[in-house]
């Protein structure tokens, strides 16, 4: 596949994808890291002279236009930190400015569905394509791949070190995984990465649904109904290999402010839903990972983002930075910890990518990365 010093960006318009799907809170950036992450390439490409450079990303999951989920705090930022104009454009706008950041693209009908009008008129903003969001290259979609059969197409620099990181064909052994966060198609992925990995820690949702497969009383928990029996499965077959939560600290209702107490995995939780992972399980977890040589680790152990339910998470990545072994943080939600924790410098890599991390750790091809290669066959430079 092609990468930037294949082409030759003087004078030419420049369409970049990126992923700007940072946290907001009252419309404040909470953490700009994916957007100073892409920096370098925005820099490469404006030192080589291009004519324009238009940006597309995404944010958040808006149903149509939605001013909630406007990109306008990330085109304020960009200003900041470029020290130099950014518009902020709709797309069939007009802007004469070297710098352009598209409205959220899922302002537009058909970028998930991978529509081929959006891809094209995408691309008849640009002479090349510049893919540098590793967060969407699991996905088809018209920002992503459909672009790609229009423009001449290359990788970012961002996207070359996630590559370079995430695609560990022969990691350091003993193997440990850490699956955590809320979301509960990960499942999907772990019947792939279980084999590479000698050991799977499993936290969040994920691990009341494996909890739930083996018979424990998870009382009000949120789990996930559908892969119940797929957990089934895959615990039959790798149950050595999987470490789950012995204790939790369990709250009284799904809030902040709930009543909250530590039970153990035999005991009735009633009518509380587990928040995190208790003190026997943290214990048990860093004895683990104390042994380790290679730790990829995608999404949080517990709800961190309220302080009293973020132990378990907060534990298990203070002890990881203290150890001198390959640590891949898989970006998401727990890439989102470590930088709130001020960690990410003791880690060997934080991904800005949770579901692509995953996807490629396990083996899987990444649909961006498949047009990539095709594209690079279509087109001459």
């Amino acid at each position: 596949m092609f990468k930037l010093k294949d082409f030759d960006f003087k004078d030419k318009r420049v369409l970049m994808r990126v992923d700007y799907n940072v946290p907001l809170e009252h419309k404040v950036i909470t953490d700009d890291s994916r957007i100073r992450k892409t920096l370098p390439t925005i820099e490469f490409i404006l030192k080589k002279k291009a004519k324009q450079l238009v940006l597309v990303s995404h944010l958040g999951r808006p149903k149509g236009v939605d001013l909630e989920f406007s990109l306008r705090p990330v085109a304020d930022k960009l200003k900041e930190l470029l020290a130099q104009d950014v518009s902020l454009m709709s797309l069939g706008e007009k802007s004469d400015c070297k710098i352009i950041l598209l409205e959220n693209i899922r302002f537009e009908k058909g970028d998930e569905s991978n529509d081929d009008a959006l891809a094209k008129r995408l691309a008849e903003l640009g002479d090349l394509f510049v893919f540098d969001a590793f967060g969407v290259s699991h996905r088809e979609q018209a920002s992503v791949t459909g672009v790609m059969r229009y423009l001449p197409s290359c990788t970012g620099l961002l996207m070359e070190k996630e590559m370079k990181f995430l695609d560990m064909k022969r990691p350091k052994k003993p193997f440990i995984a850490i699956i955590g966060g809320a979301k509960e198609d990960k499942i999907g992925v772990i019947d792939s990465l279980i084999k590479k990995v000698d050991g799977l820690i499993v936290g969040g949702v994920l691990a009341n649904t494996f909890l739930m497969a083996k018979g424990v009383n998870i009382g009000a928990s949120k789990f996930s109904k559908e892969t119940l029996d797929y957990a089934k499965n895959i615990l039959r077959k790798y149950e050595k290999k999987i470490h789950l939560p012995v204790d939790f600290i369990l709250a009284s209702e799904f809030s902040e402010d709930a009543s909250s107490r530590c039970a153990g995995v035999n005991d009735d939780l009633g009518g509380w839903m587990i928040m995190d992972i208790g003190p026997y399980t943290i214990s048990g977890y860093k004895e683990l990972l104390s042994n380790a040589k290679t730790v990829v680790w995608a999404g949080p152990i517990g709800v961190f983002e309220w302080e009293r339910f973020r132990r378990g998470t907060w534990d298990i990545a203070s002890h990881l930075a203290s150890l001198d072994i390959t640590k891949i943080i898989g970006g998401g939600d727990s890439g989102d910890a470590i930088e709130r924790f001020g960690l990410a410098d003791k880690m060997t890599h934080v991904s800005t990518g949770g579901g692509a991390s995953l996807e490629l750790l396990s083996g899987n091809n990444l649909p961006a990365l498949v047009a990539l290669e095709l594209n690079s066959k279509n087109f001459n430079k």
